[in-house]
């Protein structure tokens, strides 16, 4: 009989996308397959405290995604450590093993969790962990970085300029706008889920975008508005990935915003999968594992696409973490193209220790 493994999902964080984070892990607990692996819950809330979770009372208004939160109330606070090539889970007070550790399944989407922090943690813990490393998390959650290497890549992206806030009284305004033309995209360059994100139809509304987009980070991209269908593709595994059938998400507001996602349940439809032309479809999938490829990511991610009327296709960008509630667009995807959530929950699993044993073989 095969020994069960250690799988710990980890969730919550500092970020903007904290709720999103709660709703996923949620979804991934009730799915995975219990037989086979032995669940931990490790909850981090907004101030960085790693926390252990009991499966039945993990989360506060878990129906709501207002109002759900971290139950901190019974929680035992820890820390990870590396012991003899096995990772352990001790408590802060008592320095005692709350248990082992063989997966990290993260699921902390944006800044800290998607974006290479964590999993730079998981690399020094020699730790088998779900999704792209240091370099791919981090390029993917940068926007600057990731449209300049696509670009290099050959590509097809839409226009864009960039914003320091160290530079944004210096900054030419009137030139981006006469290269860019209203509408224009303004958002942070370092963040998910649409958070920030604002978009603009004159000089009044673009200066209140940019203040808006720079409480959440330093850099601040302003795009060219791509009017097209928005077009979804969902890419699985390390060296030789794979992509999924096609989707299309049809806001129902000015463009597909957090609450759209998250909040509003008629925020936007979808169509899974997308209505259009399979020779379409096919090179969006070549073009989302090119992107995957480009940007050194491995496990998972979704890539996001314009397609317009003339069937031009943008690459607008890739979420290296992205939702995973059972109604989130990358397990639905997947689950189009013939695998189930639970079996894909599997998947990654299996591709992270893929990517541990990997470097087994490596000379440090």
């Amino acid at each position: 009989m095969n020994k069960k493994l250690n799988v710990a999902i980890l969730f919550g964080g500092r970020s903007g996308e904290h709720q999103v984070s709660l709703m996923s892990a949620k979804s991934i607990y009730q799915a995975i397959d219990k037989e086979k692996y032995n669940v931990t819950l490790i909850g981090i809330d907004k101030q960085g405290n790693w926390q252990l979770g009991d499966g039945a009372t993990f989360l506060l208004n878990s129906e709501d995604p207002k109002l759900i939160a971290l139950n901190s109330s019974q929680s035992t606070q820890i820390i990870p450590k590396s012991n003899n090539n096995q990772i352990e889970l001790y408590g802060t007070q008592n320095n005692q093993s709350q248990g082992q550790v063989d997966v990290f399944f993260n699921i902390i989407h944006g800044t800290t969790g998607e974006d290479g922090a964590i999993q730079g943690l998981f690399e020094m813990l020699g730790a088998a962990y779900v999704g792209s490393g240091v370099l791919g998390s981090a390029v993917g959650m940068d926007k600057e970085v990731l449209k300049k290497l696509l670009r290099d890549a050959g590509i097809p992206i839409g226009k864009f300029r960039v914003i320091r806030k160290h530079e944004a009284e210096k900054f030419n305004y009137q030139e981006a706008i006469n290269e860019l033309k209203y509408p224009l995209f303004v958002k942070p360059a370092n963040s998910g889920s649409s958070v920030g994100v604002s978009k603009v139809k004159n000089y009044k509304e673009l200066q209140e975008a940019i203040q808006k987009a720079m409480q959440y980070d330093h850099k601040v991209l302003i795009e060219k508005c791509i009017i097209g269908r928005e077009i979804e593709c969902s890419v699985l595994g390390n060296d030789d990935p794979v992509a999924s059938v096609c989707g299309e998400i049809i806001p129902q507001h000015e463009f597909y915003s957090y609450d759209a996602k998250y909040i509003d349940p008629e925020g936007a439809k979808t169509k899974i999968p997308a209505e259009i032309e399979p020779e379409i479809q096919k090179e969006i999938q070549r073009l989302a594992i090119k992107t995957f490829k480009t940007l050194e990511c491995r496990g998972l991610a979704r890539v996001d696409f314009f397609l317009t009327e003339d069937n031009q296709i943008f690459v607008n960008e890739i979420n290296t973490l992205p939702g995973f509630t059972k109604i989130s667009m990358y397990p639905k995807l997947w689950e189009a193209s013939g695998l189930s959530y639970p079996d894909l929950i599997d998947k990654l699993i299996q591709l992270a220790i893929e990517v541990k044993d990997q470097k087994k073989n490596l000379i440090n």
